[in-house]
């Protein structure tokens, strides 16, 4: 029986895995240089941490404003408009 298409993950093989396998494995080792292949069985291999690496927000640079006075059109939005005065609270 086949399984309909509606239910099938478009991007299943690219989400993030916690288990990887024997030759992700090996590979991981050999970077971190833990296993050879000449001293090393592919047998009981060590457990390997896998973690998903996560992007960071990309932070907008601040344009420099120029000191214009006030009321001109290069003066920025809250230096042309006076500050409210603060409430009383009873």
């Amino acid at each position: 029986m086949s399984l309909d298409r509606s239910l099938k993950s478009r991007n299943a093989l690219s989400r993030h895995r916690n288990v990887l396998n024997r030759a992700e494995r090996l590979i991981i080792l050999e970077e971190e240089g833990r296993w050879t292949e000449e001293n090393n069985s592919i047998f009981g291999l060590p457990k390997v941490v896998h973690r998903k690496s996560a992007a960071g927000k990309k932070v907008k640079e601040k344009k420099e404003e120029t000191a214009a006075a006030p009321g001109t059109p290069g003066a920025p939005a809250a230096a042309a408009t006076p500050a409210a005065p603060a409430a009383k609270k009873s």
